[in-house]
């Protein structure tokens, strides 16, 4: 099965993923949160620059979990049309 291509607004709002992520890590090392979530080193540096631009559910909810963000708190601030995020 061939993934058609993601859309602008799909890239956009990988990007938002990747910088709501790495601004709850404050001064947390990238390789301290890697470790605290079981995501690698790599895999974090990727999704937090926006070359993931849609990461697995569990991988984003280790690293919310490890950052202390609420997976509803980082959904509403990726939602832009006010509605719940769709698959």
């Amino acid at each position: 099965m061939v993934r058609p291509p993601l859309s602008p607004e799909e890239r956009e709002r990988g990007r938002r993923l990747g910088a709501l992520l790495r601004e709850a890590r404050g001064a947390r090392t990238p390789g301290e949160v890697a470790l605290a979530s079981g995501v690698s080193l790599e895999a974090l540096r990727k999704i937090e620059s926006g070359r993931v631009p849609t990461p697995a559910f569990f991988t984003v909810a280790a690293l919310a979990r490890a950052v202390d963000l609420p997976l509803d708190e980082l959904a509403l601030a990726l939602d832009d049309t006010g509605t719940a995020l769709s698959a």
